[in-house]
């Protein structure tokens, strides 16, 4: 796929600024990390050749110098509330972050409960954490939060927060997700800092939007088509402008706060080190991109992705018809439509001719291949071999897994498990393939094509299943369909 972000430049430049930032503090800065450490899918997609965890990497090169505390909003552990790109809560989420950092050599300093007001399931999470040797902090709720100045940087709003030990100069703040308190947690931690006589200093790792990308590139669009849930939107930077008279790009929320953010700095350390949201920022991903029109074309790719993603939602829930009408603006915003991937009309002609749900994809060079559900294979399942064939430069027409691997994996579907459809999903062809592989060469040379659909564009004429996504996607293929079922009924897998 064609490549336009440099990962190793982005490591040095970012990682430079971050220690020029703990230099600017005297030695202890407070990095409130925002979005995704180490699973940037998002970003891979708009900038291709952004590798999902080289921000994790980056923060591995300064490893020795880092600490992370972990925040949680008491009140979501209380809500049960889920990750959904991951299917666990946040509380479970903040476990398996702290093993990656562990296992990482990354530092985990402490779990900060954020807004805990004696919530019985954050009670039951710090005795677990307490069991497995975390240390837990407590942070409470601060009436008139956040524009009470006077009671937060006191000893009755900051000061009685509990204080998280940390010894190295750079804390990293993350969370499992928004809404945690990661913005809140670092002041407190600066807050106290400065009691005890520690200079310390603040600053904020957002990837998007770029600020030094202009307010209409794709790239910042398809950031609005990723947070149209939260209805955030991208505006120019009135602070930087009027501070320093250039124009920058920010999004609405940290515009809006920046004021009190503002204040609350020049309470803590004495005068504000930013003039400007944009001066927060620690973001050196803008000047790693290599070639602006592959992300300009990757990012335009992804804001209609957004938009078929909002328009299945609608048909399998009932809701989010707000969503898709937000982001029908936003593509009329980025000058792109429906019709944006050849591999949609592929799909839908070769469903209109064969009569059956179908699929297509359009592979590295540019080739459009198109699969239909058939007697052994569904649409999804069809479609993936046959670009497997194509990349590996196999015959289509060829069968490729032997009856003798299709018919067990068939009859076990319906004769044990009761399924009615013995039709293969993708990952169950992908095991007949595999077993085929072992006595035939052919079949081992489609096998070895798997890498190469990694960042490929698929469509499907209905909606699949969410177990054929899911396998479609952890191949690294960017999928989308049609948002109507294959069949009408009140109830769908």
């Amino acid at each position: 796929m064609r490549v336009g972000f440099d990962n190793d430049k982005y490591i040095q430049l970012q990682a430079q600024h971050i220690r020029e930032r703990i230099d600017q503090f005297g030695g202890k800065l407070y990095l409130e990390f925002g979005g995704k450490l180490f699973d940037d899918y998002h970003a891979s997609r708009v900038l291709p050749g952004f590798a999902p965890d080289v921000k994790f990497r980056m923060l591995k090169s300064l490893a020795e110098d880092v600490e992370i505390i972990i925040a949680i909003n008491a009140n979501d552990i209380e809500k049960n509330k889920a990750r959904g790109d991951l299917g666990i809560t946040y509380d479970e989420d903040v476990l398996r972050l702290a093993d990656i950092y562990r296992t990482n050599g990354l530092a985990v300093a402490a779990v900060v409960l954020t807004q805990y007001a004696g919530q019985p399931a954050a009670d039951a999470f710090r005795k677990r954490l307490s069991m497995l040797g975390i240390t837990c902090k407590l942070h409470y709720p601060i009436t008139g939060y956040p524009h009470d100045i006077d009671l937060i940087v006191s000893d009755d709003g900051y000061g009685k927060n509990e204080f998280v030990e940390t010894n190295r100069p750079l804390v990293v703040v993350t969370a499992p997700g928004p809404g945690s308190g990661k913005l809140a947690t670092c002041l407190s931690q600066v807050y106290h800092e400065h009691r005890r006589g520690v200079a310390a200093g603040y600053a904020k790792f957002e990837t998007f939007p770029v600020w030094n990308l202009p307010l209409k590139h794709p790239v910042n669009i398809a950031y609005e088509a990723a947070t149209v849930d939260l209805d955030d939107s991208n505006i120019i930077d009135p602070f930087h402008l009027e501070a320093y008279g250039k124009t920058t790009v920010n999004y609405n929320r940290d515009v809006e706060a920046f004021p009190v953010v503002k204040e609350l700095m020049e309470r803590i350390m004495g005068e504000s080190p930013y003039q400007s949201p944009t001066d927060m920022g620690v973001n050196m991903v803008g000047f790693a991109i290599s070639d602006d029109d592959a992300c300009r074309a990757a990012a335009n790719m992804e804001i209609v992705r957004r938009y078929f993603t909002a328009a299945v939602n609608v048909k399998r829930t009932g809701t989010g018809q707000d969503h898709v009408d937000k982001l029908k603006v936003i593509m009329k915003k980025a000058g792109v439509d429906k019709d944006l991937s050849p591999a949609r009309s592929a799909a839908l002609l070769k469903e209109e001719t064969t009569g059956e749900p179908a699929g297509a994809m359009v592979l590295p060079d540019g080739r459009v291949v198109t699969g239909k559900t058939s007697t052994r294979l569904g649409a999804a399942s069809s479609l993936l071999m046959n670009a497997l064939k194509a990349v590996a430069g196999v015959d289509m027409e060829l069968e490729v897994i032997s009856n003798e691997a299709i018919e067990p994996i068939s009859r076990l579907k319906t004769k044990q498990l009761g399924s009615k459809n013995p039709r293969l999903h993708p990952d169950e062809t992908l095991i007949a393939l595999s077993i085929t592989s072992a006595t035939s060469e052919t079949a081992a040379r489609v096998m070895s094509g798997l890498d190469k659909l990694r960042g490929c564009d698929a469509f499907f004429s209905v909606i699949i299943s969410s177990s054929d996504e899911s396998l479609l996607k952890r191949l690294g293929i960017n999928v989308c369909c049609e948002p109507k079922f294959e069949r009408s009924g009140y109830y769908h897998r």
